[in-house]
């Protein structure tokens, strides 16, 4: 989940956190399966319709599973797909242990899983700890006082000024408005960080928090290989409910969250201590290791502590919120720098670059459509894990929907003047296959968001076997990440240029990896081979579809020429 307002960028750098965390890992990965590879993000509304209902479903990706063999990439994970009254699509869960009708049955999931496996491709899922959807049993159990369900939720009574019933505090939705909302069966407030229909859970409960690592134990026995874990430093809020500090001069309306400075209700130290604890629950399962992704919005310091308490990919949304079309070749490499220097050292820990997600515009619109390779070139040259949402590998755009047309809660609630810079909608279109009905996503003329029109034009099969297309080019990024160089090779940040980037990955008498990427609109011409040390003539690994440069061709490094916004791997 996201809101713009909430986001932190990643280039400052500050001193970690001062509380102890628990002892670093093992010096050994042994069975860290993720490590050099991609993760593919699937969006299962948007990913293939199996029955024609205009939604996609599980059994529509096990249909799909041998086009992630094709990609060669470790793993999938899946966006929610437990049963939820879909307020806010899958992250409002009814249910934590049952798959919501709309994407089929359990048995449909143990099935994917058990194709996914014999294929060699691990099944991630998503776990959204921080709420519960208003229909669970335990929500309408604890409105009631029924318990041990009475303190599952996070309870205050009202604040009364001159006769008036207030919410407790002055705590903001990421969904704009108070974070309060009243019951008049309780006759009390519950706090919801996003949607009034999704209550938080109160983690400071005991009884609370072993069912959902109860949850989180059923679903490894059910086939699941790790979770992405949604909003995680919303978790725990500030035990004595203090108002947060106004931000002086936002220029942002009263409601949106930005107004304020969020030290009550993210980040809190029992958060990390929660993370720690799943990550020893799943451990003690035994078996082959799982891993554990957060999704943290906020500070480099907080967002790196998270690998010291368990987390394998603590996610860096540098590429996805700190950086944009308007940022220079110096604001990349000084955000790559800050991301590898803050890494804890002492243990196993991997760099991750985040490519894209269903939460942001996608990498085509914050960057531009000549621009839509660089992202991924990245995370394939720099070391670590690279993390890709379907579509982007083969340049999928985003589609500006109108309000009629808007379903996303967080632009629903924005309402029509503000819809279009909050709502998710233009990043979750359904995926565009071929050219046949709804870009084959789906039988049905119908679907639940509108299929992009472009797809007669932009879709897989048009690109399939074409090796200068985008997704011709994330096929060699993903067989390059499993490289021996790109493994363990040495890195260089350079700023060739102060317009062009370059990435150098060295191994002792090894030709090196270089990657260019020109950041300004305009042709340039550089000596990479002085600037970087690297060889006079070096051939064409891959390149960008906007630059202009064969595959294979060998170059003159003395004198190279890129394009406008393009970027380009030599080997």
């Amino acid at each position: 989940m996201f809101h713009e307002s909430v986001i932190v960028c990643f280039v400052a750098i500050a001193a970690l956190s001062s509380a102890a965390p628990p002892p670093p890992p093992s010096s050994s990965p042994s069975g860290e399966w993720w490590r050099d590879s991609f993760i593919y993000q699937v969006y299962p509304r948007s990913f293939k319709d199996s029955n024609g209902d205009g939604i996609g479903d599980l059994n529509g990706v096990t249909s799909k599973l041998d086009y992630f063999v094709d990609l060669n990439i470790s793993a999938f994970w899946l966006s929610p797909i437990f049963k939820s009254p879909m307020v806010d699509f899958g992250y409002d869960i009814s249910n934590f242990t049952a798959i919501d009708p709309i994407f089929g049955t359990t048995n449909d999931f143990k099935k994917l899983t058990t194709e996914a496996h014999a294929r060699g491709l691990k099944v991630i899922l998503d776990w959204v700890p921080n709420h519960s959807s208003d229909e669970h049993p335990w929500f309408e159990k604890s409105i009631k006082k029924i318990k041990p369900y009475d303190d599952y939720y996070v309870w205050k009574d009202a604040k009364i000024i001159n006769g008036t019933r207030h919410p407790p505090n002055n705590w903001l939705s990421i969904f704009l408005g108070s974070a309060w909302e009243w019951n008049d069966k309780r006759q009390q407030y519950y706090l919801h960080q996003f949607a009034i229909k999704q209550p938080d859970l109160n983690f400071r409960n005991a009884a609370l928090r072993k069912e959902m690592e109860d949850a989180l134990v059923f679903w490894v026995k059910n086939g699941a290989d790790g979770f992405r874990i949604d909003s995680i430093p919303y978790v725990y809020e500030d035990a004595q409910f203090r108002d947060e500090p106004i931000v002086p001069n936002s220029g942002k309306p009263a409601d949106d969250p930005a107004t304020l400075k969020h030290i009550y209700t993210i980040d809190q130290i029992e958060t990390y201590q929660l993370v720690q604890a799943w990550r020893n629950a799943i451990d003690s399962l035994g078996g082959e290791k799982k891993i554990l992704m957060t999704e943290a919005y906020t500070s480099l310091p907080n967002t790196v502590k998270y690998y010291e308490y368990g987390s394998n990919v603590p996610f860096n949304f540098m590429f996805v919120t700190g950086l944009n079309n308007h940022s220079t070749a110096l604001d990349f490499k000084r955000s790559i720098d800050g991301w590898i220097n803050n890494i804890p050292k002492g243990g196993n820990y991997i760099a991750n670059w985040v490519v894209d997600n269903h939460d942001n515009p996608r990498v085509t619109t914050r960057f531009g459509s000549l621009r839509a390779d660089q992202n991924s070139m990245l995370a394939a040259v720099l070391p670590g894990l690279g993390v890709i949402y379907n579509g982007d590998e083969i340049g999928m755009e985003g589609l500006q929907l109108s309000w009629k047309q808007t379903v996303d809660p967080q632009g629903c609630n924005a309402g029509p003047e503000r819809y279009a810079s909050l709502s998710r909608d233009g990043e979750r279109t359904p995926f565009q296959w071929d050219t046949t009905t709804s870009a084959g996503f789906s039988t049905s003329n119908i679907t639940w968001l509108p299929v992009n029109p472009n797809y007669k034009t932009l879709n897989l099969a048009a690109q399939k076997n074409v090796p200068k297309s985008h997704y011709g080019i994330f096929k060699k990024l993903v067989a390059l990440k499993s490289s021996e160089i790109i493994k363990s090779g040495e890195l260089q940040v350079i700023l060739a240029t102060d317009k062009v980037l370059g990435v150098v990955r060295r191994l002792p008498n090894t030709t090196p990896i270089v990657l260019l990427i020109n950041f300004s609109n305009d042709a340039i011409q550089i000596d990479a081979s002085a600037w970087m040390n690297i060889p006079s003539n070096m051939s064409v690994y891959t390149s960008s579809v906007s630059s202009n440069i064969s595959l294979g061709a060998h170059l003159d490094t003395t004198s190279l020429k890129l394009n406008g916004a393009s970027a380009v791997i030599l080997a």
